[in-house]
């Protein structure tokens, strides 16, 4: 019987991610079948991500799962089971998850983007000055699934801090229309990995073509959360349609940023297979080194001057009267 399989090994993290993606079949969108390592697994919170997303149009009926390894409690505990509709076969102590999880969420709308990230706060474990500008961040990447995606399911997100690494690992996912389709809309793209590249490319991408696009756009969003990753040797990966872009480790102690996302180091693969939408996985080291301090400033500046336009355009749209 054709089906969509996901088998989750026993360890799925974004450095390593490919052999996870490789194995993934989304032949029959219809039926879904997971598996996994029968002994334990350790997944980033992407991977729950995409489970779910996928998982989420189809009929519980339809859903075939042997997860037999001992850390099946951890998909349990962050939702999975109940996303999709099935029962877990197994109870669970729930601990309180303010401070170290948000678990998988669905966001459609904007107040729901609001409670996500007041959630997210909590496990940031960092000052308010700073963690304001990685909420801006996250909060433009999620918008940006809702307002041009075209997903039903709006975008699918969870995350999780690790206090021994201080480090908070993120999915944001959609089944949208992809990022070809979105881009093409004002720049000509040949295939998934330009479009990929222009996404992350500062100042271009969003709903214009006008030279440096909009302070609304998503360009931004992307460009800062793979700047962070950069400042702080974190990896980042986004992938669409049949493309994969990783950045990897910077060498050396000095930063260069730069606005070809190709010129950092990085990998990329454009024959995986077909993901219909965006997938995002980030981790964020949350040691302040200086940095990780003068790019949080950039993006806190940057936010705070969006919010003054917003405000503004807003006033001149009112209604004058004479």
């Amino acid at each position: 019987m054709p089906l969509m399989r996901i088998h989750i090994p026993n360890s799925v993290f974004l450095g390593n991610i490919n052999h996870f993606l490789n194995g993934f079949d989304p032949s029959e969108p219809d039926k879904l079948e997971i598996t996994s390592h029968p002994k334990w697994f350790w997944v980033h919170p992407v991977v729950l991500c995409m489970i779910a997303a996928i998982g989420k149009p189809v009929k519980p009926e339809n859903i075939r799962y042997e997860v037999l390894a001992r850390t099946k409690h951890y998909l349990t505990r962050m939702g999975l089971f109940n996303f999709l509709g099935v029962p877990p076969d197994m109870e669970i102590e729930e601990h309180e998850e303010a401070g170290r999880f948000v678990p998988l969420t669905q966001i459609k709308t904007s107040d729901e983007l609001s409670l996500f990230v007041q959630e997210l706060q909590p496990i940031l474990h960092l000052e308010p000055e700073d963690v304001e500008p990685i909420r801006f961040t996250i909060s433009e990447l999620v918008r940006n699934v809702i307002e041009h995606a075209a997903s039903d399911e709006g975008a699918i997100v969870c995350a999780q801090y690790f206090p021994n690494k201080k480090m908070i690992r993120i999915g944001i996912v959609d089944t949208g229309v992809g990022l070809r389709e979105t881009i093409s809309d004002s720049y000509p793209v040949q295939d998934d990995i330009t479009a990929i590249k222009l996404a992350l490319t500062p100042g271009i991408t969003g709903t214009t073509n006008r030279p440096g696009g909009s302070a609304q756009n998503a360009g931004a969003g992307l460009f800062f959360i793979k700047t962070i990753a950069y400042v702080n040797y974190d990896p980042f990966v986004i992938y669409s349609g049949n493309a994969m872009y990783k950045l990897l480790k910077r060498s050396g102690k000095q930063v260069t940023l730069r606005a070809n996302p190709f010129d950092d180091r990085h990998s990329k693969e454009n024959t995986l297979p077909h993901w219909q939408g965006v997938v995002a996985g980030i981790d964020i080291s949350l040691e302040k080194t200086k940095e990780f301090a003068e790019i949080l400033g950039i993006i806190r500046n940057f936010y705070r001057q969006t919010v003054k336009e917003k405000k503004k355009e807003k006033y001149l749209k009112k209604p004058k009267f004479v």
